[in-house]
């Protein structure tokens, strides 16, 4: 499966914001975008002519780098939301926010997005009592996320439960720290959404 194996950082710089990719760490003076807020390379410091396409443009590749998707797994994303009933824009972020990786992540299991993948990958995580190891894996409303018994131990588990107190669980999920699980109480409104995204650029870009 293709995937982007780069310095999670260098995303950061591109996109001038914290896209939250290494987590603890973004939280700390080592981020890069305290130290160096601008791209990487010898044109980082130089003057960027802005355009409307351009700020479409970035704000997709941000959106997709957020949630460590590529291009095409993230297109085939905004077809789905395109052909569902109600704002294209918002069943993109829904769709989004329900893949297995983002749950575990939202739910506190994990530190980062990337983090929470690979424990999928792994299959420490269980829905509703089986083991799912797809990532972008779709949860539903009342479906129950779990931590595999075999993986209730590992340290990687432990310590971000310790660093998921910066992370607020939303309101579309519910979690129970002392059985490792959550559930899915319905799936997120745009309001419950809390990624730093303007959506209706991106379906502006698509529909070019």
């Amino acid at each position: 499966m293709a995937r982007y194996t780069g310095a999670d950082c260098r995303l950061c710089r591109r996109e001038g914001s914290k896209l939250f990719l290494k987590g603890d760490r973004c939280y700390t003076e080592k981020c890069a975008m305290e130290r160096r807020p601008y791209p990487a390379g010898e044109a980082g410091h130089k003057r960027i002519k802005e355009s409307e396409y351009r700020t479409q443009l970035r704000e997709k590749q941000k959106t997709k780098r957020i949630y460590g998707l590529l291009e095409k797994q993230f297109h085939h994303y905004y077809e789905i939301a395109n052909r569902q009933q109600g704002i294209t824009g918002e069943n993109l972020l829904r769709i989004l926010e329900s893949r297995l990786d983002n749950v575990v992540y939202r739910l506190g299991f994990a530190k980062s997005r990337d983090e929470a993948r690979q424990q999928v990958r792994h299959g420490h995580i269980h829905v509703n009592g089986r083991r799912v190891d797809i990532p972008s894996f779709r949860v539903r409303e009342g479906d129950v996320i779990s931590v595999a018994p075999k993986a209730k131990d590992m340290l990687v588990i432990k310590t971000a439960l310790i660093s998921s107190e910066r992370i607020e669980v939303p309101g579309w999920l519910e979690v129970d720290i002392e059985k490792l699980q959550g559930s899915v109480l319905a799936l997120p409104t745009r309001e419950q959404i809390t990624t730093d995204v303007n959506e209706q650029l991106i379906v502006e870009l698509y529909s070019k």
